[in-house]
């Protein structure tokens, strides 16, 4: 369905979200996560239900996947932007599904000073820097799951790349700062959003598009339902995926225009080498029948704005 690329993004259709998930992780084939501690980002930034936040059954068939895989420690980490984060992930049955599974959640707003570690500004659109969470930064691995959906606050798009904003500190424990505050205002925003991806690597990230926000988000939109689900290794090649889905629906004037490989947020993530550089060098690979009209639609529309 392409040239041959550094980064494959794999897409099934997601009638079985444990299948899909099963499947897709096997085919991704992430590293070894055999006596390892892995670290987990899902999207918990509101209380409000699938496709604002992570679907219960999606959370539970990664973390399995996890758990299978061997991992010596799992642990669920996050920070909600709209919400108090510890009620978010128990109201959307986060708490539980970690239970079950044997992982431990972990609200980062009550981190201590010492559970962050601090980015200096040095090269980046953040005027002091900011704080991210030694959790996502000392794990062996990294696993991230996001959905799919517009960002009307700024950010265009809310992917893999801006999942990433939660394993960031709202303020500074010591000195109040507010980090949040500075990327909500800043002309830069999108160029912030990528260049905390630098500082958080991650193994594998599986993008639940079963529905999805094609105008408004975070929270609520105009809904879609591509039902399929995607997976990389590549978060810029899974974003750029990602919004080719959203452009295939229709979506707001900021996700529609221009190159996808030229809007703020994928351009300055590949100039950072958080992963590939241009739309040639992805490739979607389609995992079963009913997945393939779709990923030829994305495909059509990558080599359009390329």
């Amino acid at each position: 369905m392409a040239s041959p690329a550094a980064s494959e993004v794999y897409i099934i259709d997601a009638s079985d979200r444990y299948h899909a998930v099963k499947t897709l992780w096997h085919e991704v084939g992430p590293p070894s996560l055999d006596g390892k501690d892995v670290a987990v980002k899902a999207n918990f930034n509101s209380d409000d239900p699938f496709p604002a936040t992570t679907h219960p059954d999606t959370l539970e068939a990664i973390l399995g996947q996890v758990r299978d895989a061997g991992a010596r420690t799992i642990r669920l980490g996050e920070r909600s932007g709209m919400g108090e984060t510890r009620a978010v992930l128990k109201n959307r049955g986060a708490v539980g599904i970690a239970a079950r599974m044997g992982a431990e959640v972990v609200a980062l707003d009550d981190l201590p000073p010492e559970g962050w570690e601090a980015v200096p500004p040095d090269g980046l659109h953040w005027e002091r820097g900011f704080l991210i969470a030694r959790l996502f930064r000392e794990a062996d691995a990294v696993v991230q799951t996001c959905c799919l959906k517009t960002h009307r606050f700024g950010g265009h798009v809310s992917l893999s790349l801006k999942n990433q904003v939660g394993a960031v500190a709202k303020r500074n424990p010591e000195n109040g700062y507010n980090y949040m505050a500075e990327l909500h205002t800043s002309p830069h925003q999108r160029r912030m959003i990528a260049e905390i991806n630098r500082f958080c690597a991650c193994d594998i990230t599986i993008m639940d598009a079963t529905e999805g926000f094609s105008s408004g988000g975070p929270e609520k939109g105009g809904l879609i339902a591509p039902n399929i689900i995607l997976a990389s290794t590549d978060r810029v090649a899974l974003d750029a995926a990602g919004i080719a889905l959203l452009r295939s629906y229709g979506s707001t004037p900021e996700v529609m225009r221009g190159r996808i490989f030229a809007m703020d947020l994928i351009a300055r993530a590949a100039e950072l080498g958080i992963g590939v550089r241009s739309a040639q060098d992805l490739r979607l690979v389609a995992l079963d029948q009913e997945s393939k009209d779709l990923a030829f639609d994305m495909r059509r529309i990558l080599d359009e704005a390329a």
